[in-house]
C-alpha cells in the first residue's frame, strides 16, 4: 500500500505535508516524536513544511487513528505510529528514552483488579518511570 493509498483509507486526502510526515514515522528508528522531532526532520530533508502544519496533521493523523498520542513526564505529546498492538511504557528519568513493553501478566492484573472493583476494562495506558540502572548507557545524558 503506498502512502498516498494509507492516507485515503484513513478518509485524508494525500497531500504532500501528509505524505513527507507518515514517511518521517515510518522510515525513522526513533518511535516516539514529539512535533518539534519531525519538523526537525523535515528540516534537514530540506522540506518546506512548517511547524504548525506538522502540529495540524499530527493531530489530523491521531483523530484518524493513524498515530497514537502519550503524555509523559516532560510535559510534551509524544507520537507513535498506531499498529493496533498494545503496548505499555517504561520511561527513563535520566534521558527521557522510552522503552516499549508488553507483560501478559500486568495486563491480566489490570483487568482483574477493575474487575474487583466493579469495572470492565475497555482500555488503558501504563507508563513506568525509572532511573536507568544500566552501566554505560548510551542514552545517559554526559554529566550523570
Amino acid at each position: 500500500m503506498t502512502h498516498a493509498d494509507e492516507l485515503k483509507s484513513s478518509g485524508l486526502k494525500a497531500t504532500l505535508p501528509r505524505i513527507k510526515i507518515l514517511e518521517v514515522f515510518q522510515k525513522s528508528t526513533q518511535r516516539h516524536m514529539t512535533a518539534e522531532d519531525v519538523f526537525k526532520v523535515l528540516l534537514a530533508e530540506g522540506s518546506d513544511v512548517g511547524l504548525a502544519t506538522v502540529y495540524r496533521v499530527l493531530m489530523q493523523f491521531e483523530q484518524a487513528g493513524l498515530l497514537s498520542r502519550n503524555h509523559f513526564e516532560t510535559g510534551k505529546s509524544v507520537f507513535e505510529l498506531n499498529e493496533g498492538k498494545h503496548h505499555d511504557h517504561l520511561v527513563c528519568m535520566d534521558c527521557g528514552r522510552v522503552e516499549e513493553f508488553f507483560d501478559a501478566e500486568i495486563e491480566k492484573r489490570q483487568k482483574a483488579v477493575a474487575q474487583t472493583r466493579g469495572f470492565e476494562l475497555q482500555e488503558h495506558s501504563l507508563s513506568l518511570y525509572a532511573a536507568c540502572t544500566k552501566k554505560n548507557c548510551p542514552h545517559r545524558p554526559a554529566n550523570k
